[in-house]
């Protein structure tokens, strides 16, 4: 069991501006360099409850190593793929003045890219489904706020079935 303290916030409208600070201080390295940087996961659908952390894709056109190299020079460490193929993962120091993030770098045909944008565009659009979604997470971070792998375990029936529902899985 990892034991990780699970925090689940109702939906913030600064999450949004948060990501935005994030972006720009992106670009200032990756303008030309990329397809997109989009912001994913629960922060980024209005009215979803969250854990307050920024999840963000940077999109590239198989051109990972200049990317690589300008997330260096901002101070962003290479953690490798964290066993998710074609999902590249960056740390970072001394970004106290941004929010909380996740950084990954996926090449714009990658399935798991495909995956959560599909999945935040099918929330954006369904209040029900992200309703549940946004009740199972607040639940399941009572249930168990010292144990991040009960807690996600505990959000996959509703996961799955918006997967289906959204044509990600049979």
């Amino acid at each position: 069991m990892r034991t990780k303290h699970v925090i689940v916030e109702d939906y913030n409208p600064e999450w949004k501006n948060e990501f935005e600070l994030i972006k720009c201080e992106l670009l200032a390295v990756l303008s030309g360099k990329i397809n997109s940087i989009e912001h994913v996961g629960s922060t980024s659908v209005e009215g979803l409850a969250a854990k307050p952390i920024i999840d963000i894709d940077v999109v590239i056109d198989k051109n990972f190593e200049e990317v690589k190299k300008a997330l260096e020079s901002i101070g962003y460490i290479y953690e490798g793929n964290l066993g998710i193929s074609g999902r590249e993962t960056f740390a970072y120091k001394n970004k106290l003045h941004l929010m909380a993030h996740h950084l990954y770098v996926c090449d714009k045909d990658n399935e798991k890219l495909h995956w959560h944008i599909t999945f935040r565009d099918y929330l954006r659009q369904h209040k029900e489904d992200r309703c549940r979604y946004s009740s199972i997470k607040k639940e399941m971070a009572l249930k168990y706020p010292e144990d991040i792998d009960s807690y996600i375990a505990g959000k996959q029936p509703i996961i799955l079935d918006i997967y289906k529902k959204c044509g990600l899985c049979k």
